[in-house]
């Protein structure tokens, strides 16, 4: 999936500088656009960034996007658009820079990277399904049917379902290696559980012969959706997949929050005065709302934000409430200062103190910390420290209740296992899509 997304990815590339080199060969002709070339070259290359970052934001790098020509056809339509008009300003407002004012040029720029672009992802996914990798699913458990389903419904995916044996009681391996043969499968995964069996562990080794890849149930969902399915894995997964130091990425990591949250501090002091006025202002209570969260290795800090609720509203158990949609308890300004996540200025000190970076799982409120306390593996997410924004955030919507709280799990221990500069620059990208177009 990742490799897609690559290549996807330099396909845009190649797609902008094409669009580019048409654009000037239907305004000056061929030859006679290479005179113009390197007027255009640098200027269009710095705008090119802000492109490639509005696909991904318009998800065009999301295999769901593809399943239908409405989805595709509006993500473009966002996608291109917006990057016509950001364009444009960027042009015209920063003349002295670019020294370029293209008009007529962007205009067919726009139009030629459309037609491409539309034209390019509807081949992508008539490819990708049509040439889908064929995968034979062995397990009976809720997540290898949820994945056979999903599959099923998304052959842009490029995966194929070719079967599915929730056992393979009474399968020989002439039955096995004739269902491979019959259905050219590429891939079988398994549920770990079934490979500690020598039996059906000696049936999969007959396939590899056959040049058919084997993997285990677990990593194959971890690749499709990109979290870990907790209810099919056991602590030997933990010491087989987590790299607990990486000093180089924790040094770089570190170093970078100091410098953006002291220099975020800094740009937002006027922002957090009028905010602090605002809230003392409307509704009786401190300005600063500060609350006991679960840390890194366990550690209880308290975490800091502009206060937006009246009074805190316990639960029948005592519990602290989830905050829900159009919750009562939420001020006016609160709900202004959530909207435009202004309440998290105060965090920028919960970073400079290191008790959470920008990039991690969310640090839950203490009580309900022991609560997820009971869900299997949950201290796992406590071994990196806590942040701002994370893979469960840009992923999944706030849980209001245990279960969505465990499904967010999934998501935090697929970031632990592969936490990045890479993914913390998805994690990044997500956010401000979040910000900038979830409130839109």
């Amino acid at each position: 999936m990742r490799i897609k997304k690559i290549l996807l990815f330099l396909s845009d590339i190649a797609i902008l500088y094409l669009s580019l080199f048409l654009t000037l060969v239907i305004r000056y002709g061929y030859p006679g656009f290479e005179n113009n070339w390197p007027a255009h070259f640098l200027p269009f290359s710095l705008i090119f960034v802000v492109w490639l970052l509005l696909f991904y934001l318009a998800d065009l790098y999301k295999a769901t996007t593809l399943r239908n020509q409405v989805t595709l056809l509006r993500a473009v339509v966002v996608a291109v658009v917006l990057g016509g008009l950001i364009s444009m300003g960027a042009f015209y407002l920063f003349t002295g820079f670019f020294e370029l004012t293209p008009k007529t040029n962007l205009a067919i720029f726009t139009g030629i990277v459309f037609v491409l672009m539309y034209a390019w992802r509807s081949t992508v996914a008539k490819f990708t399904a049509s040439n889908a990798l064929s995968v034979l699913l062995i397990g009976d458990s809720p997540a290898v049917s949820e994945t056979a389903d999903y599959l099923e419904k998304n052959p842009q995916s490029g995966y194929r379902i070719a079967a599915h044996f929730k056992a393979l009681d009474g399968k020989s391996a002439h039955d096995l290696v004739e269902e491979v043969e019959r259905d050219s499968v590429n891939l079988v995964a398994v549920q770990a559980k079934l490979l500690k069996d020598p039996e059906i562990a000696k049936l999969i080794y007959r396939l590899l012969p056959l040049k058919v890849n084997a993997m285990e149930f677990a990593d194959f969902y971890e690749t499709v959706f990109e979290k870990v399915p907790l209810e099919e894995i056991a602590e030997d997964w933990f010491v087989k997949n987590l790299e607990m130091r990486r000093p180089f990425y924790d040094v770089v990591k570190r170093a970078f929050d100091i410098v953006v949250a002291f220099l975020s501090g800094l740009i937002c002091i006027p922002f957090a005065v009028i905010s602090a006025i605002l809230v003392g202002l409307t509704s009786r209570g401190p300005i600063i709302f500060s609350q006991k969260r679960f840390g890194a290795n366990g550690r209880v800090f308290k975490l800091y934000k502009f206060r937006t609720m009246r009074t805190w509203k316990g639960g029948e158990d005592g519990t602290p409430a989830w905050t829900e949609k159009n919750d009562p308890r939420i001020t006016p300004v609160g709900r202004f200062l959530r909207f435009t996540h202004l309440d998290e200025i105060p965090q920028l000190w919960n970073i400079l103190k290191n008790d959470i970076s920008f990039i991690g799982p969310r640090p839950e409120r203490e009580e309900l910390a022991k609560k997820y306390a009971a869900f299997p593996y949950y201290e796992m997410r406590h071994i990196v420290r806590p942040g701002l924004t994370g893979w469960a955030q840009v992923n999944y919507r706030p849980s209001a209740s245990l279960e969505e709280a465990y499904e967010k799990l999934k998501y935090d221990i697929y970031y632990v296992k592969n936490r990045s500069f890479f993914v913390d620059l998805l994690v990044t990208i997500k956010t401000i899509r979040y910000i900038f177009i979830a409130h839109s």
